[in-house]
């Protein structure tokens, strides 16, 4: 086999091994998701008798994760960021966009702002 010939499957089976390394970063993509921020504890029906965004920061505080709801889905916000977390006390029950890669009900936060 000549070495122009062994070069150019070297080349191809690098760069189909760069492709096939790359596929599972390129199906977990970012994606943004725009919804109401609420906490894992109550989802979208919160306590009667108190303000629902008094009702979120509360069970935050007893230790639940942030939520967002996107229609009739619960999302469950995974963030350590601390600026992630105060915008999400900021935007309780309030529209919100939520930037970050999804893994079934649970989406890992890159960032947060307020819906527009």
């Amino acid at each position: 086999m000549s070495s122009l010939r062994k070069l150019q499957i070297w080349m191809a089976t690098g760069a189909m091994s760069i492709l096939l390394i790359g596929m599972p970063a390129l199906a977990a993509g970012t994606q943004t998701f725009t919804g109401k921020v609420s906490d894992a504890m109550c989802g979208a029906k919160h306590s009667e008798g108190m303000d629902p965004a008094t009702c979120v920061r509360a069970c935050v505080k007893k230790g639940a994760n942030y939520a967002l709801v996107v229609g009739d889905k619960v999302y469950i916000l995974d963030t350590s960021d601390q600026a992630n977390l105060d915008k999400l006390n900021q935007l309780a029950w309030e529209q919100a966009k939520v930037t970050g890669t999804a893994k079934g009900d649970t989406i890992t936060v890159k960032s947060v702002s307020a819906a527009k």
